[in-house]
Order: structure tokens, then C-alpha cells, then sequence
């Protein structure tokens, strides 16, 4: 079977001219000479190989064959308009789908306020927010299943990825009313790790900061409990079975029971929030307007108690 080959700009001049009945009207209406229209209108019939008009010096008519091609015809435009229009609405990110990977601390913590105003400008994007530990984000963005990723700590640009810092959180201390942390002032590292502690697993970045820093001061560090899970360690923190520290973003995973929050010192201590994503890919327009809106935002003031001083409050409240 032979294959046509014609391109959108000679099956418009075809419909055109099939609509007007009219060298002279069609070729006006494209801004072109009625000469290119006619060498056009030539070409289209000599590889199709059929006459679809009937031409004398007055009237231009279709034939059979004609009429059979207009209606395959409007059905090629109306298909390549459409899907050109679904194209821009997409570059335009009226459409589309972004993929977000995050510390579990990070997608509860500091994303919502910022997916809520995305979605709002652009609410025919599909979100999808999977939170992970760090070595999980990593592997997300790396493999291209997730768009961007939040991650802790610097991660090296390298060929795969790129990372850019956000912010600090700061790490405080976490107990429950009437526990160690019951006295309203500045605590020492020193101090809380005397203490029942809970502990988050050596898999995570909180966890990472925290040993690195007791190995960098010569620091002790004997948790009575190990959780993977914020929300079990704030349910042990609340039952008085011990405190913890934490980093000021994981606060509203920890649970609804009141707790304490005291500022820490000796050292302070920080963990690095950042975005990460493919380098040398072109984002999908989705998420680069989401980028664009993460970069345009002041990231601290959405930390919970980014400014804590002595308080005794409850995530709920």
C-alpha cells in the first residue's frame, strides 16, 4: 500500500478551498497567491492520486473522490488541533501530572501549605506525593519515577542528580508534660542524653545527623527505643517513657497528645532540607512550576516552631 504524504498546511488549503469553492476567495483567506494555491491543490491530487476537483474557469467543484477525502480530511485537522491544544494546555501546566518523593517529615511538615497553593493555579495537575526515607527519594527521582525530590543533608551533584539547599531545621528537644523537660529553658545535648531516650532508626536522616554530631563531640548516645516511625516515637515520648530530639519539621507527624518543646544548644544542631532532581533533564512543566513556586517562597516561616522558645503546646492546637 502507498503511503500519502501530505503535510496540515495543504489538507487547510484543500478544506479551504472545498469551503469556498474558489481559487481567488481561498487563496486570500491563506495569504497566498492563487498560482500556489493551484501548484497546492496539484500536488495533493498527484499523490493521492485521485481528482478531487472539478475545475473549469469559473467553478471548482468537488468530485466523489472529493468528498470522500473532505470528510477524512476535517477529521485529520480537527485530530491534529486538538491534539495541539491538549499539547499547550499541557506546556502551560493546565494539564498534566507532577510526582513528588519526600522525607516523611518534609511531606507533612512543609509541603501541604506549598501543594495547596500549587493546585490552586493549577488544578487540573494530578499530585502525587509518596513519602519515603532519604535512600528511598534518591532512588525515586534517580530511576525518573518521581519529578523532584526533598531530601536531608547535601547531596553532591553528580551525572545523575542536582540538589539545591533550601533551608535549616533545627533540631529541639521533645517530652512529654511533667517529664525532664518540664523546666522552661535552653536545653544541653549533654543533659537530654542522661535521659530515656527514644531514637528514630539508623536508616534516616535524623538519625544520621544525630550520630554524626554525639561522634563529633564524644557524645554517649544509648536510646532505650529505636522506631522507624515518627508517630511511635511521639506515642513513647507521650506516655512519659522518655524524650527525644528532633528536627523542628517532623513535629506534626509525632501525634495529638500535648507535648513539650525546648530549644537545644551545645551543639546546635541542623539538618539541611533540599530539592533534588534529574540533572540535565528538562522538568515537566508541572514541576517546573512547582520549583518555581518552592523558590519563590520564604520555606521557614512554614516550619512549625521554626522560632521556638520555651513553650508547652500540643500539635493540635
Amino acid at each position: 500500500m502507498k503511503r500519502i504524504n501530505l503535510d496540515t498546511d495543504e489538507i487547510r488549503s484543500f478544506c479551504l478551498l472545498a469551503e469556498t469553492g474558489s481559487f481567488r476567495k481561498a487563496a486570500q483567506r491563506l495569504g497566498i497567491s492563487g498560482s500556489t494555491l493551484s501548484r497546492q491543490i496539484s500536488r495533493i491530487e498527484e499523490r493521492t492520486q485521485a481528482r478531487l476537483f472539478d475545475r473549469d474557469t469559473r467553478n471548482v467543484a468537488l468530485t466523489d473522490q472529493g468528498k470522500m477525502f473532505l470528510r477524512l480530511a476535517e477529521r485529520i485537522l480537527n485530530t491534529t488541533d486538538s491534539a495541539l491544544a491538549e499539547f499547550d494546555t499541557y506546556l502551560n501546566t493546565r494539564r498534566g501530572k507532577l510526582t513528588i518523593a519526600g522525607l516523611p517529615s518534609v511531606t507533612a511538615g512543609l509541603l501541604p501549605p506549598l501543594i495547596a497553593e500549587f493546585m490552586d493555579a493549577h488544578p487540573n495537575v494530578d499530585v502525587q506525593l509518596n513519602d519515603m526515607l532519604s535512600e528511598g527519594v534518591l532512588r525515586e527521582v534517580e530511576m525518573g519515577r518521581a519529578d523532584i525530590g526533598f531530601t536531608a543533608d547535601v547531596v553532591e551533584d553528580s551525572d545523575n542528580l542536582s540538589f539545591q539547599r533550601l533551608l535549616s531545621d533545627k533540631f529541639i528537644a521533645v517530652g512529654a508534660p511533667g517529664s525532664f523537660l518540664q523546666e522552661e529553658r535552653t536545653y544541653k545535648w549533654e543533659e537530654i542524653l542522661s535521659q530515656p531516650m527514644v531514637a528514630m532508626s539508623r536508616e534516616t536522616s535524623v538519625r544520621a545527623v544525630i550520630d554524626a554530631a554525639c561522634t563529633q563531640n564524644s557524645f554517649l548516645f544509648r536510646p532505650r527505643f529505636e522506631v522507624a516511625h515518627l508517630a511511635t516515637a511521639g506515642a513513647l515520648v507521650s506516655q512519659g517513657l522518655c524524650i527525644t530530639a528532633l528536627p523542628s519539621l517532623t513535629l506534626p507527624v509525632l501525634g495529638r497528645s500535648p507535648l513539650i518543646f525546648r530549644p537545644l544548644e551545645s551543639p546546635v544542631l541542623l539538618r539541611q532540607i533540599g530539592l533534588i532532581w534529574r540533572s540535565g533533564r528538562t522538568l515537566p512543566p508541572a514541576a517546573q512550576a512547582f520549583l518555581n513556586l518552592v523558590r519563590s517562597r520564604n520555606l521557614k516561616s512554614l516550619i512549625p516552631h521554626s522560632t521556638i522558645e520555651n513553650s508547652l503546646v500540643s500539635p493540635t492546637s
